[in-house]
């Protein structure tokens, strides 16, 4: 199989229409039912929806959990919520797989967890999109947002925006070596 990949130049948001497009073009190609992505405010959530909209693929929003940035808070913004609630687009919130309480007992008793260098492995070699595409699959997979039944496409970004889509088996946490990254489609070549 010849297949292009799609590299940035550099990471960020100034990518987020390109992945789009390009998650678009992939998703119909190869059939994919369901799309994962990444958005803190939203704003990408929904701008990958509004694409999809004439098409059968779901979407699925997956987001950090309340307290992230201001304790108490969630980082979705009311006007995203609200029109991903009109698409009927599910958003799950919760708690980064690759940190979460691990990172807090890292930092107040000094040291490294072993899903800490998962993490860092990740966006070292591959770029923090990267890492965030793999681990939404993996927050999708475990609050029950996916079939399981096929691969899908998971989308991440560095700081705001999209930057990475890859095809991945997906997989639920407990099982972490049984996701596989089958194909690229996108992705920054500087990290």
């Amino acid at each position: 199989m010849n297949k292009s990949i799609t590299y940035f130049e550099k990471p960020g948001e100034i990518n987020t229409l390109a992945v789009i497009e390009a998650v678009k073009t992939r998703a119909l190609e190869l059939d994919i039912r369901e799309v994962v992505i990444a958005s803190t405010s939203g704003k990408a959530g929904a701008a990958m929806a509004e694409a999809l909209q004439d098409t059968n693929i779901k979407i699925i929003v997956v987001t950090h959990q309340y307290g992230t940035t201001e304790e108490g808070k969630w980082d979705m913004e009311s006007q995203y919520v609200s029109r991903l609630n009109e698409m009927e687009v599910e958003i799950v919130s919760q708690s980064h797989l690759f940190s979460g309480v691990e990172k807090s007992l890292s930092k107040d008793t000094g040291g490294i967890s072993r899903i800490e260098i998962v993490a860092d492995t990740l966006r070292k070699l591959f770029g923090k999109g990267f890492k965030v595409a793999v681990e939404v699959v993996l927050m999708a997979a475990d609050s029950g947002a996916l079939t399981m039944e096929s691969d899908v496409i998971a989308v991440g970004g560095t700081a705001n925006g999209a930057d990475v889509a890859c095809v991945i088996k997906p997989a639920h946490s407990n099982n972490f070596y049984g996701l596989q990254i089958r194909e690229v489609i996108c992705m920054p070549r500087e990290k």
